[in-house]
């Protein structure tokens, strides 16, 4: 395979980045070694807009160019519109994280000279360095599944560990907000503790909302915390429903911030209890000490990435199933008690020696 950094030190370089919050954050590990190999190239990164937050105060990357695939890069005719812009700014490699063959062909028609990548979805006819994707590596958790394709294009590995930096005013804007709201006292500082109740993938990931309601009202009696619950529109129904267990130590952000806002909340919080989504590798990143609730996925590849973190799992012979829907009794996620999220919040709490609030 012809190496990457043959005349590259200084040329320019598109990442394309993953589609998901969660995807993206555990590929700023590799994002981090793409800068550290090319240190004095213009690394451009392609992201949908959902994302594009993930990135958006990163030094690792010098710009973000937005695919509005929904927008104006919807369809043909916005998918050639996007070629085109690719193809003005005359970049001499991409990076391809994300797996599709749509990322390897948008690049190609863009004209960009070398094209790297996974050869999954039948695209390695369409990669100049493309790399095969053993069964094993499929097993590795994600940050070491996108380390691994860097160093297979013989790139210099860098660190594992997760990078995301929260852009200054959503930080003041969080600081702001979080010293309006009454909360307990824990270890000299207000005890925000955050809740996130959703999970794109489908219900299966979820633990139950009656169980967060349990579990809030744990931590107002007993820590007399004040919860933050976090998530989309669509998470407003189990926010109702938790904040009927704790109505006065709960503020409903559901469908209210932006990603940055919430990575910055997520950041003054002294615990982050979540089931496996992108907010749980957002905390993880961040290093608040996270407790993540595992039903239908495996932590092993997609848990948090962060020594200061708790898994709450069963183990359910049909868990992992890396199903949408429950096809049985959902008992991977009905088994785990509010008593038990609570031991655990309560042992970080001892354990942890971050401060709240953030840097």
């Amino acid at each position: 395979m012809k190496k990457l950094l043959t005349g590259l030190r200084s040329g320019k370089i598109l990442i394309r980045s993953t589609n998901w919050i969660g995807d993206a954050i555990m590929t700023t590990p590799a994002v981090r070694t793409i800068r550290e190999n090319f240190p004095r190239a213009e690394i451009t990164l392609l992201a949908l807009p959902w994302v594009a937050d993930v990135f958006a105060a990163s030094p690792h990357v010098d710009r973000i160019m937005l695919y509005r695939k929904n927008g104006e890069h919807q369809g043909l005719i916005g998918r050639l519109k996007l070629v085109a812009e690719l193809r003005r700014e005359r970049f001499d490699l991409t990076i391809l994280l994300q797996n599709a063959f749509e990322a390897a062909l948008i690049t190609t028609l863009a004209g960009i000279p070398a094209r790297a990548g996974y050869t999954t979805d039948g695209r390695g006819l369409l990669l100049t360095h493309g790399v095969r994707l053993p069964n094993e590596r499929k097993k590795l958790h994600q940050v070491h599944y996108y380390q691994e394709l860097l160093k297979d294009l013989d790139l210099a590995p860098g660190l594992d560990s997760l990078f995301l930096q929260v852009p200054a005013a959503s930080r003041e804007w969080a600081r702001e907000f979080t010293d309006s709201l009454g909360a307990g006292i824990y270890g000299g500082e207000k005890l925000f503790i955050g809740i996130n109740p959703g999970a794109s993938y489908g219900p299966a990931k979820r633990w139950p909302a009656e169980r967060y309601g349990g579990l809030a009202g744990w931590l107002s009696r007993k820590l007399h915390a004040r919860i933050l619950v976090f998530g989309t529109e669509a998470d407003r129904e189990a926010a109702q429903v938790i904040a009927g267990w704790a109505p006065d130590h709960v503020t409903d952000l559901t469908g209210r911030t932006s990603l940055a806002q919430a990575m910055a909340l997520i950041e003054r919080c002294r615990v982050f209890v979540t089931n496996d989504s992108g907010l749980m590798h957002v905390s993880a990143a961040l290093r608040t000490p996270t407790v993540a609730i595992f039903g239908s996925t495996n932590p092993v590849t997609t848990g948090p990435f962060s020594a200061n973190s708790r898994v709450i799992r069963k183990d359910i012979p049909c868990s992992p199933c890396l199903a949408t829907h429950c096809k049985a009794d959902f008992r991977c996620m009905h088994e785990i008690g509010s008593d038990e999220v609570f031991a655990a919040v309560k042992d970080l709490l001892q354990s942890s020696g971050r401060p709240a609030g953030g840097a």
